[in-house]
């Protein structure tokens, strides 16, 4: 190992994007006015993991509204969408998929 830092100065938002990278947000919901952004991540090979108690104890009805924009989006787009627990759900973009457990067949 090196015993220096490396020199370079970027940082993560100056990151340069490969085809082939993929960055992961995790981010809170807070109204459906981020749906435009947070398919915009997506579409740029984002996962984005989104907590979203703050727009549920906002407007339940903007929620149920905003993931339902989001199950079609991603499933037209050819991502997948899961929730994770109670709290946050997870959107991938196209060729990562979401493990759901066993499946008997």
């Amino acid at each position: 190992m090196g015993g220096s830092s490396g020199g370079g100065s970027q940082s993560a938002q100056t990151m340069p994007k490969s085809s082939s990278s993929i960055l992961l947000k995790a981010l809170p919901l807070k109204s459906s006015g981020e749906l435009e952004q947070i398919k915009a991540d997506v579409k740029n090979n984002t996962i984005v993991i989104l907590k979203i108690t703050p727009l549920a104890q906002k407007n339940i009805e903007e929620l149920k509204t905003t993931i339902e924009k989001l199950t079609e989006f991603s499933t037209s787009f050819g991502g997948d969408i899961a929730r994770l627990g109670e709290e946050r759900i997870v959107i991938t973009p196209p060729g990562v998929r979401i493990w759901r457990g066993e499946r008997s067949s």
